[in-house]
């Protein structure tokens, strides 16, 4: 299983196309991902332009499957051009 919590902070100009953006990716990941556990964005609470994506996969290979969807390749450019520079992963065990 692979986990991992992506933060990001989005341009303050582009947050609606964020938003929508993050709706349409989820969407499409809950619909024709089953490899893929858990995809769900957050806005985090105490940053302004804060948001995040927990995400959760059977396995390193599924995880490198999604990253090569139709639907990843044709949302994430436009996902990562409303961001205000990087992403920053978190990557997660669980307890043993």
């Amino acid at each position: 299983m692979m986990t991992f919590l992506a933060r990001m902070k989005v341009k303050q100009d582009r947050v609606a196309d964020f938003v929508r953006l993050a709706h349409a990716m989820t969407e499409k990941v809950h619909a024709l991902e089953p490899d893929t556990l858990h995809y769900e964005f957050f806005k985090l609470r105490d940053e302004p332009l804060g948001y995040a994506v927990l995400e959760r996969f059977t396995s390193e290979a599924a995880e490198e499957a999604h990253r090569n969807t139709p639907h990843f390749l044709a949302l994430a450019p436009d996902l990562v051009d409303c961001l205000d520079g990087t992403y920053v992963r978190e990557f997660l065990d669980p307890l043993e």
